[in-house]
């Protein structure tokens, strides 16, 4: 589905089959995502635990649907936990953007060792 699809999708079909903050396997472009979304207070918590067959291209993607999701709900935030801290195979080119991209290493309280990242809109 386009950004636009989803976007149009009925706030009870989103709400129940994507934000529910379980885990969830999807595919963006040539990637196989492992992730899980929930709206929490004012924020979109993107939380992504693997990423196959890409990457780095697969954030961009992600973020802009992201931020038109938040702006149409109101939030004001959109926060970030990526666990690519100790993959076994790690990906560097995905480690580098998330660097330049402001993620920092955290250790977060039930999640662990994770880059974060708390966008403000």
């Amino acid at each position: 589905m386009s950004e636009d699809e989803i976007l149009s999708l009925p706030t009870e079909m989103i709400d129940g089959l994507i934000l529910l903050g379980e885990p969830l396997v999807f595919r963006a472009g040539s990637s196989t995502i492992l992730g899980s979304f929930l709206v929490k207070n004012d924020s979109l918590v993107i939380e992504l635990a693997q990423i196959d067959g890409g990457g780095e291209g697969v954030l961009l993607s992600i973020g802009s649907l992201a931020k038109r999701y938040a702006h149409l709900r109101g939030l004001l935030k959109i926060e970030w936990i990526v666990h690519a801290v100790s993959c076994a195979k790690p990906n560097l080119k995905l480690r580098t953007v998330l660097e330049k991209r402001g993620f920092i290493v955290e250790d977060l309280a039930g999640i662990g060792s994770a880059y974060h990242f708390l966008d403000t809109l």
